[in-house]
C-alpha cells in the first residue's frame, strides 16, 4: 500500500530523516518505535505532506505522494492523527468532526460516516453538542481519531496517541487503536510507548536518530534483549 524509499527529510540545515526505506502493507498494523528526537514525528509528517522530502521515493498505491500537492494526499486515503491531537477545542464535537470530512468525496457522505464513527466510538454521539477542549484527554483522543476516520482513509497515521495522558486512559487508546484495525483499518503508528505498541502491531520498525536500525515482526522486536533493556526497561 505504502512505499517508502531512501527518503530524506530535515528543517533547514538539520536533517531529521536519513535514507528511511519501510513498507506498510494493506490490512495491517506498523509501529514505528524509538526515542524522542528519533525523527518518528518527521516521519508521519511527510506521509502526509506536512513536510516535502529532501530525496527519496514515497508511493501510496501507485501514485507519487513527493510529487502530490499537500492539500491532495488526503484524497489517496491517508488520514493523520497528529502528536497531540490538535482538535479545534472551541468547536464541539460534532463540527470537529465535520471538519474532517471536508473533502468532496467525504462532504457527500458526512451523514453516513458520522452515525459511522458514532457507532464505533458512541461516547461521541452522547458528547457530540459539547466543545472539544472541555473532554476529557481520552475522548479527546477518541475525537481526534474519529475525526481522521470521516475521510473515509485507506491508512491511518498516528503520531503519538498516548502522549501526556494517564496510565488508565493510555490503556484505553490503546483500546481505540485495537478497535480501528478490527474494521479494517490499515495503520502506521509511531510511539514511545513500547511495551504497549508492540502488542497491537504486526510488524514494526527501530528508528534512531533518523536511520531505520532494525525492523521485523511485532513479536521479534519485543523479543530482542537490545531494545527491551533501551525502550521497555527490562
Amino acid at each position: 500500500m505504502l512505499q517508502l524509499d531512501t527518503i530524506d527529510a530535515g528543517y533547514g540545515g538539520f536533517q531529521a530523516l536519513l535514507g528511511v526505506s519501510m513498507t506498510v502493507n494493506a490490512g495491517e498494523a506498523v509501529a514505528v518505535i524509538g526515542a524522542n528526537g528519533a525523527g518518528k514525528t518527521t516521519l508521519l509528517r511527510v506521509v502526509s505532506g506536512l513536510l516535502r522530502p529532501t530525496s527519496g521515493t514515497m508511493i501510496m498505491e501507485g501514485r507519487d505522494l513527493v510529487r502530490t500537492p499537500a492539500h491532495k494526499i488526503v484524497e489517496t486515503g491517508i488520514a493523520h492523527v497528529p502528536e497531540s491531537r490538535r482538535l479545534f477545542p472551541r468547536l464541539t464535537v460534532r463540527d470537529n468532526l465535520r471538519m474532517g470530512a471536508f473533502i468532496p468525496g467525504a462532504r457527500a457522505r458526512f451523514s453516513e460516516r458520522l452515525d459511522y464513527v458514532y457507532t464505533l466510538f458512541p461516547r461521541l454521539k452522547e458528547r457530540e453538542s459539547q466543545l472539544a477542549g472541555t473532554l476529557s484527554g481520552g475522548e479527546q483522543q477518541m475525537c481526534a481519531i474519529a475525526r481522521a476516520l470521516m475521510s473515509g482513509p485507506k491508512l491511518v497515521l498516528l503520531d503519538e496517541p498516548s502522549m501526556g495522558l494517564a496510565p488508565v486512559i493510555v490503556a484505553q487508546v490503546f483500546d481505540l487503536v485495537r478497535r480501528i484495525r478490527s474494521e479494517g483499518y490499515t495503520v502506521l503508528i509511531v510511539e514511545q510507548n513500547v511495551r504497549q505498541v508492540l502488542k497491537v502491531a504486526d510488524r514494526a520498525y527501530l528508528l534512531e536518530v533518523g536511520r531505520i536500525k532494525a525492523g521485523g515482526s511485532a513479536a521479534e522486536l519485543a523479543a530482542s534483549d537490545d531494545i527491551r533493556k533501551a525502550y521497555m526497561g527490562i
